[in-house]
């Protein structure tokens, strides 16, 4: 039977303290509209999830969509632009 252990020294070199370093923090304040919007479309088609959706519904969810996808434009054009330039924007 072989042995695994000189592979978890490699595996489990680098301790992992729990906290999310500060480029995954920066990256996720960069996505945070697009996860707001997100919620907001989440919450918008679950309040119709048990009844039949009424106008105000229809366009509560039409407005989140909307929304979500005017965040992710904003993402992705970003995005583009920092590769684009080279990463410094």
């Amino acid at each position: 039977m072989k042995s695994i252990a000189a592979l978890q020294a490699v595996v489990t070199a680098t301790p992992f303290d729990g906290e999310p370093s500060s480029a995954e923090l920066d990256a996720i304040e960069v996505e945070m509209p697009a996860i707001l919007a997100d919620v907001v479309l989440l919450d918008a088609q679950i309040m119709t999830i048990d009844r039949t959706p009424t106008e105000l519904d229809e366009r509560r969810i039409r407005r989140a969509r909307r929304r979500v996808l005017a965040a992710r434009r904003e993402l992705a054009n970003r995005s583009a632009v920092v590769s684009l330039s080279g990463g410094a924007a």
